[in-house]
């Protein structure tokens, strides 16, 4: 059965009677098929499952969509039910944020700095804030994070690294649409027309994955972009798997960012380059 607690207080003493070890999954609700992967492979991991559901202003820009970002709590709640979820811990923001903004926050660094973090200034610092927040408050033993978010995944892993926070982080494979759109829950804002050009993000990486070196899949990738008139690029980055620069030899992760619409998405692969590939 899933409980369903709102207060610090309550999380508190749901998560003192839990026994073994503990799995978290942070999310900003509209949960969808990714979600409920993260769920899965925590109760696979996991003793006791926590699926937390916030939509964190800090981690909003002024001209972005906090305030039209989908809360659907109601079904939220059934499909952490579905998934076997122990306990959701939904607070609001007077939970989260008692006196309002914390006038203390994390900085995210040079990780923070770039790509994303170039493009939306503060995002990373409001995201890290909460997550340590949210570790510390579930006290959780596991912590899972999807790679669609990839630079978000390896923020959160220096943070728990440098700041010696005792969770492990788990990171798990981008949860796709059958014709390979990577699953959000910006994926609603899209037209059917828009749909169909963001299709783009996923082919392109795609492509540029099949290649061997980084200068022809940075070609390749941003040719397919290039000839969606409806896709606006962002960025399109080749780095190492810890966001540095792109080795001649060995993994990689290669990152896109594009508006479609007004609807910003975000996606990212794997890949080999050089005698490696």
């Amino acid at each position: 059965m899933t409980a369903l607690v709102h207060t610090r207080a309550e999380l508190a003493a749901a998560r003192s009677a839990a026994t073994g070890r503990v799995a978290v999954v942070m999310t900003m609700g509209a949960l969808h098929e990714g979600h409920r992967q993260l769920m899965r492979e925590a109760r696979e991991r996991g003793d006791f499952v926590l699926v937390t559901i916030f939509v964190n202003p800090l981690q909003f820009g002024p001209n972005e969509d906090f305030d039209k970002y989908p809360r659907t709590l109601d079904a939220d709640v059934e499909a952490c039910r579905a998934e076997q979820v122990d306990l959701v811990f939904a607070p609001d923001r007077d939970e989260m944020y008692p006196g309002g903004s914390p006038l203390v926050t994390l900085a995210a660094g040079p990780m923070g700095e770039i790509l994303e973090g170039a493009s939306r200034p503060g995002h990373f610092s409001g995201m890290l804030t909460v997550v340590a927040k949210l570790l510390l408050l579930t006290r959780a033993d596991l912590a899972f994070f999807g790679e669609k978010d990839f630079q978000q995944l390896s923020l959160i892993r220096r943070m728990v690294r440098d700041l010696e926070i005792g969770a492990e982080i788990i990171g798990v494979p981008t949860v796709r649409e059958a014709d390979g759109l990577a699953l959000s829950s910006r994926n609603r804002y899209l037209s059917a027309e828009q749909r169909q050009a963001a299709l783009a993000l996923s082919q392109a990486l795609r492509e540029g994955a099949a290649q061997s070196d980084a200068e022809s899949a940075l070609e390749a990738a941003g040719k397919i972009l290039a000839d969606e008139p409806g896709v606006q690029v962002d960025y399109l980055a080749l780095t190492d798997p810890l966001l540095g620069p792109a080795p001649a030899d060995g993994p990689a992760r290669l990152l896109v960012a594009a508006k479609v619409g007004t609807t910003r998405l975000i996606d990212n692969v794997p890949l080999l380059l050089g005698e490696a590939a």
